[in-house]
C-alpha cells in the first residue's frame, strides 16, 4: 500500500509530460505556420514595409499623395514578382540604414550607393542604378567645377555619399537632413554649392524657376541598391530573383526612359546580378 503514492507520481508526471510534449508539438506547428506564412520575416506578411524619402525627384519622391520615382517604381514592380505588396513611408536619408537595420522597415529605398561602412549597418541586394554627383551653384555663381569648392560654404545631405565626397575633399560641408533644406540654402543664397546627386540636382535646377543652375557633374563608382537588415537573406535573394526578372522583361529598361530620358547608361554598369540580358529602349517602346 506504501507503494500507491508513488506509482501516483509517476503515473502524474507521465501526464504531464505526454502533456508537454503535445504542448511543444503545437507551438512547433504555429511557428511552421507562421514561418509559412511570412518567409521573407516581413512586419506584416504579404505587405513589404520600405522606408524612403518625399522630397527627391525623378528617384524618390510624392506625387499627388502617392510614393513614386524610379527606385519606388522599380521597388513596386520587383516585389510583385515575388508575390509582394509594397507600402512607403516617409523618412529621411539620416535615419534610414538604422531604421532598415532595426526593423523599422523592411527595406531601404532611396537611391542608396553601396559603401564598405554601410555595409556593417545593412546588408545591399544587387545594385540596380548608376549615378552621378552633381554640383548646383545659385545662377550666376562662378564657380564652374569641384575643384573650386575650397573655402566654400557648401551644403550636403547628412549621411549622404556626397556628405563622404564632401569630407573626403576637406570641404568642412554644411549637414542638412534632405534634399528641401539643401535647395532653401542655395535659393536663399546662404550657401555657395550643393554636392547633390546629379538627377535630383538637376530636376531640381529645373523647378527652380532660374534660381539654380547645374555647374557640374561627376560618375559615382559605386552602384546604388536597396538596403535590408543584416541577415534577412531570404528577403534579400527574393528581391534580387524579382529585379533580375523586371530587367529582363524591359521594365527596368522603361523606367530609364521614363525618369532618366536621354541618359547614357556607362559601358561598366550591368544592373542586378549581371545574368539576364538588359532589353535596349526600342525593343521595350
Amino acid at each position: 500500500m506504501r507503494l500507491l503514492p508513488a506509482l501516483t507520481r509517476v503515473v502524474a508526471l507521465g501526464a504531464a509530460a505526454v502533456l508537454a510534449a503535445t504542448t511543444l508539438t503545437a507551438c512547433g506547428g504555429d511557428d511552421s505556420a507562421a514561418a509559412a506564412d511570412n518567409p521573407y520575416r516581413l512586419l506584416q506578411p504579404g505587405v513589404l514595409r520600405a522606408g524612403t524619402l518625399t522630397d527627391a525627384p525623378p528617384n524618390v519622391y510624392l506625387e499627388d499623395g502617392a510614393f513614386t520615382g524610379f527606385d519606388n517604381d522599380l521597388l513596386v514592380a520587383a516585389a510583385a514578382k515575388v508575390g509582394l505588396k509594397v507600402e512607403f513611408v516617409g523618412t529621411d536619408f539620416s535615419a534610414l540604414l538604422s531604421q532598415v537595420n532595426n526593423r523599422t522597415f523592411d527595406i531601404g529605398s532611396s537611391s542608396v550607393t553601396i559603401t564598405e561602412a554601410r555595409k556593417k549597418t545593412v546588408d545591399f541586394g544587387n545594385g540596380y542604378d548608376f549615378g552621378y554627383f552633381g554640383l548646383d551653384v545659385p545662377a550666376g555663381s562662378p564657380i564652374t567645377g569641384f575643384d573650386q569648392l575650397a573655402g566654400k560654404r557648401v551644403v550636403v545631405v547628412q549621411g549622404t555619399v556626397q556628405d563622404d565626397y564632401a569630407t573626403t575633399k576637406g570641404l568642412n560641408p554644411v549637414r542638412v537632413p534632405d534634399y528641401n533644406g539643401a535647395i532653401n540654402q542655395l535659393k536663399a543664397g546662404t550657401a555657395d554649392a550643393w554636392i547633390a546627386p546629379a538627377e535630383i540636382g538637376e530636376k531640381s535646377a529645373a523647378d527652380s524657376n532660374g534660381k539654380i543652375t547645374v555647374a557640374a557633374k561627376e560618375l559615382s563608382r559605386a552602384p546604388t541598391a536597396y538596403a535590408f537588415a543584416k541577415g534577412n537573406d531570404a528577403l534579400r535573394e527574393a528581391l534580387n530573383k524579382g529585379l533580375d526578372e523586371v530587367i529582363a522583361d524591359g521594365t527596368w529598361t522603361r523606367l530609364q526612359e521614363q525618369y532618366y530620358p536621354g541618359r547614357p547608361i556607362p559601358a561598366e554598369f550591368t544592373p542586378g546580378s549581371g545574368t539576364v540580358a538588359v532589353p535596349s529602349a526600342s525593343a521595350t517602346s
